[in-house]
């Protein structure tokens, strides 16, 4: 499984030469490290903002291609994961579950893993994977079969390979690890399939497990292989035995706050979507029909598993609203700290830092139907005429009445991340504008059959484009510049020191702007469509940035109308790296 392991690196493993191992310490300023990226988001707390400014507003103009590395012809899928890089190697994950090791300066390939994916795995989004960790001298990264796989960092061999949960059942895993204090801490996939999210954290030597965290109210955690306690209250916001199949997967990962040693994971919407099956479909008494935690950001103990706090997004969800989108921690223009996520929902929150507590939200997409505002608790709004019908009061044969709600399912913003910078105090949000046809259906649970009770079509709201990356105060909503594309945005953003934003469009055009002004300052047409995230880092004093391109990941495959609009975008699978050369660096 692995290949092309370099002269060099064998014999260093032979001499027996120690090599340089990650610590904490390098987790914790991986922000400030900047040759070197050894966390998903640039750092743990997801700003993705880099301190370096060799590359700037007056010489991007310069920036040119350095090498570029493919991942191959016959699985070309969604290519949606950042780089990782450490001393002097580069590592990308790809579709289907592989993972390559590159020479930094050369773009040659080191080392290849592919995993041996069984027969009969239900990836709900694409055969995708965003990325690994790397802690000590290993490597870390998920399957589509739901296992976490530690690899040597030198020569790509497993050191362990683990179980999350049974891939039959319809679980799987895409997201990035998270590391903190030597546990490697991961969530599951599988939110269409009536799976229950849950977080896991094993030891980061063994693969040993120490604690979990089921994110669905009634099941039990456990912490050093026995019971610990159960997640919130038995039947509190949950009717009867639904609470067992209740979604909340944690598919994208999460995030750590140091200053308050806290995890921040999100969970999933509830299953099935069909909000009526779970007394959420109209108001009731108190909270019975939130189905916590789905749909929530949980605060959560690295230590133990217990869960700090929870703040709920979409109570009582009924449009398939997730609420996995990651939280940032930043520090506003006021001095405070705070938490920052821009919800699937179409509203862009900000949380108090200590407990996770409300404290503002704004609209960042147009047009939102479902709720008028979000009240002085952090509660939506409900237009209840703009949630899908009931199928048990069908007119229309066996479904539920139609509804058109803004925005579609795939969200005002999904799983592509946003990006902070510490520069402007601006929030880069590439959001999408689009709305859907929805309404609801009868459904059984089936376990490994999809379990949603609805029917969907996705359709854009406007004429000239989908797509919009909006830079966003956190505090006030203000949107204060946006640039618009044809074709729904589905890549990370990236800023710098420099003055820059990065990110790339599905018609495969990276894309350096202007952090103020917005304006288009340089582009690079990459042949395919970009939904990777952008990383940038400094070697010998020049500075490069690298990005994957390969179109692909849920859009294609869920988006209606839209797919349609975008069905001519070529597959792909490449790596670029682009470098600003020492010459150039004081050109303009």
């Amino acid at each position: 499984m692995n290949k092309f392991l370099t002269t060099v690196t064998v014999g260093l493993i032979a001499a027996g030469i120690a090599q340089a191992e990650v610590t904490e310490d390098d987790l914790r300023n991986d922000q400030t490290i900047t040759n070197q990226i050894v966390t998903n988001g640039m750092g743990r707390h997801l700003q993705r903002y880099s301190p370096l400014d060799i590359l700037n507003k007056d010489n991007v103009n310069n920036l040119v291609p350095a090498w570029a590395f493919s991942l191959g012809g016959e699985k070309q899928r969604g290519q949606e994961t950042q780089p990782l890089i450490y001393d002097g190697v580069m590592y990308i994950t790809g579709s289907y579950s592989r993972l390559y090791a590159i020479d930094l300066l050369t773009g040659q390939e080191l080392w290849q893993y592919d995993a041996r994916l069984p027969e009969g795995i239900l990836p709900c989004c694409d055969v995708v994977n965003r990325g690994g960790a790397i802690y000590g001298d290993k490597i870390y990264f998920g399957t589509l079969d739901a296992r976490i796989v530690a690899l040597d960092l030198k020569t790509g061999d497993v050191a362990w390979n683990k179980k999350i949960a049974d891939y039959k059942a319809g679980y799987s895993y895409t997201a990035a690890p998270l590391i903190v204090n030597g546990l490697v801490i991961t969530g599951n996939s599988g939110g269409e399939f009536g799976v229950v999210g849950e977080v896991q954290a094993r030891d980061a030597e063994t693969g040993d497990l120490v604690w979990t965290r089921p994110v669905i109210e009634g099941h039990m955690g456990t912490l050093n292989g026995e019971e610990s306690t159960m997640t919130g209250e038995l039947n509190a916001t949950w009717p009867g035995d639904m609470w067992k199949t209740g979604g909340g997967a944690t598919w994208l990962g999460g995030s750590y706050d140091a200053d308050t040693d806290t995890l921040v994971f999100g969970a999933g919407n509830p299953a099935p979507w069909n909000s009526h099956l779970r007394n959420a479909g109209t108001p009731v008494e108190g909270n019975k029909g939130d189905n916590l935690y789905a749909a929530s950001r949980l605060g959560i103990d690295p230590a133990t598993g217990e869960i700090k706090w929870h703040f709920q997004t979409t109570p009582r969800e009924g449009w398939d609203f997730d609420g996995v989108n990651e939280v940032v921690a930043f520090t506003g223009q006021d001095g405070k700290d705070y938490f920052a996520t821009a919800d699937r929902n179409g509203f862009f929150y900000v949380l108090n830092r200590e407990d996770g507590s409300f404290v503002t939200a704004n609209p960042f997409v147009k047009d939102i139907t479902w709720a008028s505002g979000i009240d002085e608790t952090g509660r939506p709004i409900y237009n209840e005429d703009n949630r899908p019908g009931d199928p048990t009061a069908a007119t229309e044969g066996n479904k539920g009445e139609t509804i058109f709600a803004v925005p579609s399912f795939l969200g005002g913003k999904n799983w592509m991340p946003m990006a902070f910078s510490q520069k402007t105090g601006l929030f880069y949000v590439p959001s999408n504008e689009w709305g859907m046809d929805i309404w609801n259906e009868p459904i059984s649970y089936k376990q490994g059959a999809a379990y949603l009770g609805a029917g969907f079509t996705i359709k854009p709201l406007f004429e000239d484009h989908i797509g919009s990356l909006k830079a966003i105060d956190p505090l006030s909503g203000e949107i204060k510049w946006e640039f618009k594309n044809p074709a729904p945005l589905w890549g990370g953003v990236m800023t710098t020191a420099g003055g820059l934003v990065f990110t790339g469009t599905p018609e495969g055009k990276f894309i350096a702007f202007d952090d103020e002004t917005g304006e288009e300052l340089w582009s690079f047409q990459t042949g395919s469509g970009i939904v990777g995230q952008p990383v940038t880092w400094e070697q010998d004093g020049e500075q490069y940035v690298s990005v994957i391109s390969g179109w692909g990941g849920a859009v294609p495959l869920w988006g209606g109308e839209v797919a349609k609009e975008v069905s001519f975008l070529n597959q792909g699978g490449m790596l670029w790296t682009f470098k600003l050369p020492r010459q150039l660096a004081a050109a303009n």
